[in-house]
């Protein structure tokens, strides 16, 4: 697959678990400390950037589905720790409120992910 075909499905796959998982926070900050529900809409948009990574993004992946599966997973954590400690930092640290905290973590994080997913967990 191409360069920019990969590209491209990265971004829509991306964007579209990034909506996961805002809309997730969004609804679960109303009952829950905001690092928890960052948490929450990192757990539900996993499945969202896997299936689509995996599908579209990386379909001819030289890996198979449980392999892809346990390596995206690390890669994701990996992504998510970077998130929440960005979020965090913004957050607590800085003051910036949650929203533009959340966004800025989910754009570190998205750099990170796109580069170890590339290269390790769908590596071709």
């Amino acid at each position: 697959m191409s360069a920019l075909r990969t590209g491209f499905w990265f971004g829509a796959v991306g964007a579209s678990a990034a909506l996961t998982h805002l809309l997730v926070f969004g609804v679960a900050q109303r009952w829950m400390a905001p690092e928890w529900a960052n948490a929450m809409g990192f757990a539900v948009a996993f499945f969202v950037s896997f299936g689509g990574h995996r599908w579209l993004s990386f379909r001819d992946a030289g890996t198979g589905v449980g392999q892809s599966l346990g390596r995206f997973a690390a890669t994701a954590l990996l992504g998510f720790a970077t998130n929440e400690a960005v979020f965090v930092l913004l957050l607590r640290g800085l003051g910036v409120p949650s929203w533009p905290a959340l966004m800025a973590a989910l754009l570190v994080a998205a750099g990170q992910t796109f580069v170890l997913s590339r290269f390790w967990a769908f590596r071709r």
